[in-house]
């Protein structure tokens, strides 16, 4: 495979996509002047959907399609998402050789919008050198950093490829093949006020209860393919109150699907033990604690087989272009576990981000490029 990446277009891109501001639910600038974009590329056809009703945005996801010239070459579709993580207003880039960052109190936006750029110039290149390839789509999703509602609401049916890549992850060089499945959890305390000065015994502390749960759930690593954390308490009014009512809100991820049940199911015995074993006095009366919970399966694993055809292409694709891939096991969840979950196999592909969400990101045009290199080789070989 002979290929000369435009570097400065890419480049160029690259600023012009992080100069665009786009924080979960106002992705809209950037959807317009993706549709131009992919309009411009020659397109065969650029859909909107209408998750924008149900996830809050301002834009709904995008579906593209390339239609290609080579019919008998089975088509796969590329992922990527609009929408980066706060603070995103106002993004100024800064250039020092090859390595792009912000000037320093906003993100740059590297996740996603490495992503976004790498297609566009393979899209580019493809269209100059009349390459012949597959039918090729792109999918770019909204709201993916506040809970993957874009791809969670995403018209599946529009799609006619069956598998492909999300451009998501740190790192260059690898391949997640695999990623944990993850409930949500929040629990809500009720307890009774009551003045903490006054008459504190007359009170039913539900922070309390709340602190007395959490000491007894195992947190942090579950076991080798399980993870528990409560990262949310909100409750109380002041510090002469007793405190009424309590919420926390943590989740359970695990790669199995039977530990994730088992690993919640132990969580919500624990609230209902400590609130059933409460113990009150004569101020209480009659008055008990409650709890109440909702648990919210918030995305599916991501399980690839070494056979699978969105694997090998890849394998034979990092061969053409003579790059050495790792395939790893993940930890977090991104569109790709949704996208699997609806019968689409998808491996997350590393676009060379650094540092993401934080205002230290920086990338280093050389990792772009490589990544651009090897969606070359997707479309191509």
């Amino acid at each position: 495979m002979t290929l000369e990446i435009n570097r400065e277009r890419l480049a160029a891109t690259f600023t012009e996509l992080c100069q665009i501001s786009s924080p979960s639910r106002q992705e809209g600038v950037v959807a317009a002047y993706l549709k131009q974009a992919f309009a411009a590329l020659g397109a065969d056809a650029i859909y909107e959907d209408d998750s924008a009703g149900r996830t809050g945005s301002d834009s709904g996801n995008l579906i593209v399609r390339f239609n290609g010239n080579l019919p008998d070459q089975e088509g796969l579709f590329f992922s990527c998402h609009m929408d980066t993580v706060e603070p995103a207003t106002g993004v100024e880039v800064v250039r020092t050789g090859d390595i792009f960052t912000s000037k320093g109190d906003t993100i740059l936006g590297g996740d996603d919008k490495t992503g976004i750029a790498a297609v566009l110039e393979l899209l580019a290149l493809l269209k100059e050198n009349h390459t012949p390839h597959p039918t090729l789509e792109v999918v770019v999703t909204t709201c993916e950093e506040i809970g993957l509602l874009g791809a969670k609401n995403l018209e599946y049916g529009k799609l006619r490829t069956r598998y492909g890549y999300a451009l998501d992850s740190t790192g260059n060089n690898h391949v997640v093949i695999g990623a944990p499945a993850a409930n949500k959890i929040k629990f809500e305390i009720k307890g009774m006020a009551a003045h903490a000065g006054l008459c504190p015994e007359a009170g039913i502390n539900a922070l309390a209860l709340a602190a007395q749960a959490l000491t007894m759930i195992r947190l942090g690593r579950l076991d080798e393919e399980s993870t528990c954390n409560f990262g949310i308490i909100q409750g109380g009014i002041a510090t002469n109150i007793i405190p009424e009512r309590v919420v926390l809100r943590g989740e359970v991820r695990s790669h199995s699907r039977d530990k994730l049940a088992r690993y919640t199911e132990e969580i919500f015995n624990v609230f209902q033990k400590i609130v059933a074993d409460w113990q009150g006095s004569p101020a209480t009366g009659n008055n008990r604690p409650s709890v109440a919970f909702d648990i919210v399966d918030d995305y599916p694993p991501l399980v690839i087989a070494e056979d699978a055809p969105v694997l090998l292409r890849i394998k034979k694709a990092a061969a053409a272009c003579r790059k050495e891939l790792r395939y790893i096991v993940a930890g977090g969840g991104s569109d790709a576990n949704i996208f699997n979950g609806f019968g689409l196999p998808t491996a997350i592909v590393a676009t060379g981000m650094n540092k993401v969400h934080t205002v230290s990101e920086q990338l280093d045009l050389n990792d772009l490029v490589n990544l651009t290199e090897l969606l070359y080789a997707l479309a191509t070989e």
